[in-house]
């Protein structure tokens, strides 16, 4: 295994919304490619109960996009405004750039799982985003190895039960996010500005960091 180039790839696979390419079309081979790696991820308790829907029709692109710019324009206009950082907010200024584009953006993929817990077990609940979230990310990374790119947004879940109607998801499943795939414009993704693993990480006991010790 090419260690430099897994590191690349785990390094460089940002969430992208400004340099999404809305005007090159993305096959369903690509996508399809991308689930299938993306479910060998661990699934907890071997259920793999995870689904995908993939929308590529433009009327639901745009309904779901209204949706989402319903629930988060005035939102991320406010938190880009009160942003007490400029890496901050550049994130909100291209979250909320994205609830214009999103209706173009070529696809959009929905992972869900095919149950409900509603219920406030924490336990249910852990136990089942431990098998979409390392789907949801493995769908992520072989997007961007094969040079395209993503966001995992959540803000559409806000009316989940709305898009939910545009799209005839069931009232057994659970949506987890919306991933708007697109080939990007340019491949030179960067590492981000990130703490020092040792002030962040903790040894043995929730005492002082490791760098510290």
């Amino acid at each position: 295994m090419d260690i430099a180039t897994v590191d690349e790839l785990l390094t460089t696979t940002r969430s992208v919304r400004r340099r999404l390419d809305l005007t090159r079309p993305v096959g369903r081979d690509v996508i399809v490619e991308c689930l299938r790696l993306a479910t060998q991820a661990p699934t907890a308790s071997n259920a793999q109960d995870w689904r995908w829907l993939v929308i590529t029709d433009a009327d639901k692109r745009a309904a779901i996009a209204e949706i989402y710019r319903s629930v988060g324009a005035a939102y991320l206009a406010a938190a880009e405004a009160n942003a007490s950082d400029p890496q901050t907010r550049r994130v909100y200024r291209s979250a909320l750039g994205l609830t214009e584009t999103l209706a173009d953006v070529p696809v959009h993929v929905i992972p869900c799982l095919a149950q409900r817990f509603d219920d406030g077990n924490r336990l249910v609940a852990a136990s089942a985003w431990a098998s979409i979230i390392p789907a949801g990310w493995s769908f992520l990374l072989a997007l961007r190895s094969r040079g395209l790119g993503s966001v995992w947004t959540t803000m559409h879940l806000a009316k989940e039960q709305e898009v939910a109607e545009v799209l005839g998801i069931p009232a057994t499943v659970t949506q987890a996010a919306l991933f708007p795939v697109a080939y990007t414009i340019g491949a030179n993704f960067r590492p981000a500005t990130r703490p020092p693993v040792e002030t962040i990480t903790y040894w043995n006991t929730w005492e002082q960091p490791v760098g510290e010790s």
